[in-house]
Formats: structure tokens, C-alpha cells, sequence
């Protein structure tokens, strides 16, 4: 009597277990492929689920692309002698007279005025000559405005005149610069690419590093990469301009069977979904299921259209990308589809995975149950 009754709690706790199981569900990092499959527009979910061809790789290859408008590349190269405020000016004078030169003592025929500053409002002090204007003339100009004013005072003036650099003609630079702070136009200085070699490169990796440019009002961006591969966009400085160096911010979220779940910034100005998934250590051997890859995204009304061949929505859509990496040309899909910022890569389980934490749940909750089984018979 007691055997019957000992197979019969037994047969009622592995009874038990499987209803639990059923009940209470299983462990996992995220939905399972047919759970995503069930979520589309088209069996009455808020998604749309589209498969990854060459004509959606097409559809959706947009990518921020950067630049400086004409007003930046138009802008000529500033004068490596053009005067601005701020600047120190040398002027030397040489006069035709020995007994009564009008700026030297008896006998002194040439006179220096060194370090000569132009004001705010750009404009020097020569004695005789008066209050010149000198920002925006280059030293040539100036030479020749000073030779004018004193001409009519003594014979034949003979007039040099050379520039330093001051705070005027100056442009600034910050953020993940060799060296910020504040550096001069120059002659060997003039452009945005040798001024950036002046200033020590960048700390920061080259191909994820941005160069913004502002100038007033205005303001243009390029990849540093870019800056080197295009000479166009090696634009000329004018003094005032802001540079300023920053680190890509560009990011996805991968999630489920990947190597790693994480916040994942971008490496480089592009990247792919293959590229993607092997930036987190690949898919999970024993985990991932290769025909459930999936990047979900929030795309923009117009290539919306494009991807799914409708002209009737309306705004922003939510749209999940699916990739099949078992197909003949899987690979090769993942491979040029571009990854954009914000976009979730989300990696599947195995359906087999399943069965087993199923079993092993199962399996786990038997042993205990005879377990305690074979308590109650020991105590009987």
C-alpha cells in the first residue's frame, strides 16, 4: 500500500512541475522570434516588419552627411600679411635729410617706431601723419597710406613697415585638441588643416573624430578623415573663428543571445549590421538563432515609403529590419545594411535553447519532488 501511494505523490509532483513550468514561463533576455513576427501592422501590431533586401539596403543607406557651405569654402585665403585690431605694427622710417629730419634727432636719418598697436577700431598713431587706419590694409597698404601722409613734410620718405600677429587675426580652439587655447593666422597658419597641425592634431581617434567650424552666425561640421581625403574642405580662416573638436556621440543598443548587451558607441563614420554584431563579440554559440537578427528602428516618413511602397503614411514609423543569416546571401545583406544611431540590434534565442531550460526546469523540479518523496516514504 505504501509503493501505491509512493508513485502516486511522485506521478502528482512531476504532474505538478510541468503545470508550473506551463504557468509561470521561463527565464529569457527578450521576445522570441514569433512573438516579434506577431507584433507586425499586418496581424494588427504597431510595427512594420520588413526582410532585408538589396533594394531596402538601398532605401535606407541615408547617413548624416556633413559639410561647410559656400560661404566657408568661397572665403579666400587671408593675406599672410593682412592687419587686423589687435595686431603690433614696426614702422622705420628713412628720411633724405641730415641737419632737420622730422622724426629723428640732428643727424639721424632713420627713426623707428616699434611695437606700434592697432587699436579696437583698427587704427594706428604716426606721428605727423596721424591717426591711419590700418586694419584690413595689408603692410604694403599701410606702407604706402603712411608714405603719402608724410611726403608733403619731408623729401622722399622711405617707409618699411612689418606685422605681428596680435589677438586680432586669432581664431580659437577647444575640445579634444593636442592643445586648446587661443593661436594666431599666420602665414604657415592660414587654413583649417595647418591650423590643427599647429594646435597638435587631435587626442582622440581620427576616424570618429568631427571638426565643427563656426563662424558668427554661422556653422559647418566635417568628418576629420574628410579633412585630409577632400582638399576643398580645407577652407581658409578669417580671425574670430571658433574650432572645435568632437567625438562622435552615435550609438546603438544590442541586446539578447549577442556577446554582450550594452549601449554601443560607433567606431567609425559607418557601420553595418555584420560589423555591428561582431563589434559585441558575435552571435552566442550556444544561444543566438542566426534567422532571428533584428534591427528595430524608428525611420522617417519618407524612405518609410520608400522601404514599404506606400504613400499614405504619416510620420515617423516604427519599422523592424529582419536579417537571415543562414540564406545564401545573408551575409552579404548584413553586411551592407547600414546601422544608424539610435537603432537596436536584438539577437534572437534558439528555439532549442527553450526546450531545454524547459527540460532542465522540468528535470530540476522532479529530482525535488521525489526527493521529497522519498522523505515522506522514510518517514512512513
Amino acid at each position: 500500500m505504501k509503493v501505491g501511494v509512493s508513485h502516486t505523490a511522485r506521478a502528482l509532483a512531476l504532474l505538478a512541475a510541468i503545470g508550473l513550468v506551463a504557468s509561470c514561463g521561463l527565464p529569457r533576455s527578450g521576445p522570441n522570434k514569433r512573438e516579434i513576427l506577431a507584433g507586425s501592422v499586418d496581424k494588427q501590431g504597431n510595427a512594420h516588419v520588413v526582410r532585408v533586401t538589396p533594394a531596402v539596403t538601398r532605401a535606407t543607406s541615408a547617413q548624416p552627411v556633413f559639410g561647410f557651405s559656400q560661404s566657408f569654402r568661397n572665403a579666400g585665403v587671408v593675406a599672410s600679411d593682412m592687419i587686423s585690431p589687435g595686431d603690433t605694427i614696426n614702422v622705420t622710417v628713412y628720411e633724405n635729410v641730415k641737419d632737420d629730419p622730422l622724426l629723428g634727432n640732428t643727424g639721424q636719418r632713420v627713426s623707428g617706431l616699434t611695437d606700434v598697436q592697432v587699436d579696437g577700431q583698427g587704427y594706428i598713431y604716426i606721428p605727423y601723419a596721424g591717426r591711419i587706419k590700418a586694419a584690413g590694409q595689408t603692410t604694403e597698404g599701410l606702407r604706402q597710406a603712411i608714405t603719402r601722409k608724410l611726403e608733403n613734410q619731408t623729401p622722399d620718405p622711405q617707409v618699411s613697415v612689418s606685422r605681428v600677429a596680435g589677438e586680432g587675426a586669432t581664431v580659437s580652439i577647444s575640445g579634444q585638441a593636442g592643445l586648446n587655447g587661443v593661436y594666431p593666422i599666420e602665414a604657415s597658419t592660414r587654413t583649417l588643416a595647418t591650423m590643427l597641425a599647429k594646435a597638435g592634431g587631435v587626442t582622440i581617434d581620427p576616424a570618429i573624430a568631427i571638426v565643427r567650424v563656426t563662424r558668427g552666425k554661422h556653422t559647418g561640421k566635417i568628418w576629420l578623415k574628410d579633412l585630409y581625403e577632400n582638399p576643398a574642405l580645407d577652407i581658409a580662416l578669417r580671425p574670430g573663428d571658433k574650432i572645435n573638436i568632437e567625438k562622435d556621440d552615435r550609438k546603438f543598443i544590442a541586446l539578447g543571445a549577442t556577446g554582450a548587451q550594452s549601449l554601443v558607441p560607433f567606431e567609425s563614420e559607418s557601420m553595418s549590421a555584420l560589423e555591428a554584431i561582431a563589434t559585441v563579440g558575435g552571435l552566442s554559440t550556444m544561444a543566438a538563432d542566426p534567422k532571428g537578427v533584428f534591427i528595430l528602428r524608428d525611420e522617417s516618413e519618407e524612405i518609410a515609403r520608400a522601404v514599404l511602397g506606400r504613400n499614405d503614411l504619416i510620420g515617423d514609423q516604427r519599422i523592424v529590419y529582419v536579417l537571415d543569416l543562414t540564406e545564401p546571401t545573408g551575409l552579404f545583406e548584413a553586411r551592407d545594411f547600414q546601422i544608424r544611431d539610435g537603432d537596436t540590434l536584438y539577437v534572437t534565442e534558439a528555439p532549442f535553447v527553450q526546450w531545454q531550460k524547459t527540460l532542465g526546469a522540468i528535470t530540476g523540479s522532479t529530482t525535488a519532488a521525489t526527493s521529497l518523496a522519498s522523505v515522506g516514504d522514510t518517514g512512513d
